[in-house]
């Protein structure tokens, strides 16, 4: 039916370059790329695939050629071939599980965040897979010595360093400080976020948007209050990390980020 295996390479997701074909499984969790409508694969035919999203909505969508985001990454959707076998369990990260998993023992290489809410975002969605690939992550507590501890690290071949910065965009003073990293063995990544707490879909919280805070006012407390939630910050955290059980609740600006990430320190190039 195929003329490779769509499922051999990466154990992760397939090669760099290429728009890959993956059978629409039931349960699998796709955006088609046009409406944004995100949901689970509760049925498919030669022609279609039916989606069906956290509210019980489901859309029905032609299978066109990279018409689907998986992971924040275009795919073409594809009829699954007769089930012969149960199909494989996927990590909150939509990635194969790995049965059994027994945690590979840790690189040198590492990934760190701004802080513990980042890590613990992490942690929830990508934990398995960094967990298989013997990958670290640590948080910094922001990013204002992020050159000296970049030093401090000491980057090298086989010991490679990737960095998730928050609000690195453009003119921002996150920006200039990344800018002065230079080393070939440090990859410095960012979302548009003031905070990782964005980047949860709005829908995810059931609130319509993340609210603007004005200058001048702390951000958390400025969402909280505006929220009307009668909670510090430390709980109101707890109850948005506890809303996310995969990676589709997620926006793909940090998906795609931190996918980036992994690659980066796990890259085979650097092995051995």
């Amino acid at each position: 039916m195929y003329e490779r295996d769509v499922l051999a390479g990466n154990w992760r997701r397939p090669g760099k370059g290429t728009i890959p074909s993956v059978p629409a499984e039931r349960d699998l969790v796709v955006e088609d790329a046009d409406s944004g409508f995100c949901g689970a694969v509760v049925a498919c035919d030669k022609e279609a695939v039916t989606l069906e999203d956290r509210f019980g909505r489901r859309r029905l969508f032609p299978l066109a050629p990279a018409a689907f985001l998986l992971e924040g990454k275009p795919v073409t959707l594809v009829r699954p071939a007769p089930a012969t076998a149960r199909a494989p369990r996927r990590s909150a990260s939509g990635s194969v599980a790995v049965e059994g998993l027994r945690a590979r023992v840790a690189r040198e290489s590492r990934i760190y965040v701004e802080g513990v809410h980042d890590a613990a975002l992490v942690e929830k969605i990508w934990g398995h897979d960094l967990r298989v690939e013997g990958v670290v992550v640590e948080y910094l507590e922001g990013v204002d010595d992020l050159p000296a501890i970049v030093e401090e690290f000491g980057p090298a071949p086989g010991r490679r360093l990737g960095v998730l910065v928050d609000h690195l965009v453009e003119g921002s003073k996150e920006s200039r400080i990344a800018a002065r990293v230079t080393s070939p063995h440090v990859l410095v990544v960012g979302h548009p976020f003031i905070d990782i707490w964005q980047a949860v879909k709005p829908s995810v919280l059931r609130i319509p948007a993340w609210p603007d805070v004005p200058r001048g006012v702390p951000w958390k407390e400025g969402v909280i209050a505006a929220l009307g939630w009668r909670l510090e910050p430390a709980e109101a955290w707890r109850r948005i990390l506890g809303a996310v059980s995969t990676y589709s609740d997620l926006e793909p600006s940090l998906l795609g980020r931190v996918e980036e990430l992994i690659d980066f320190v796990t890259s085979p190039e650097e092995d051995g």
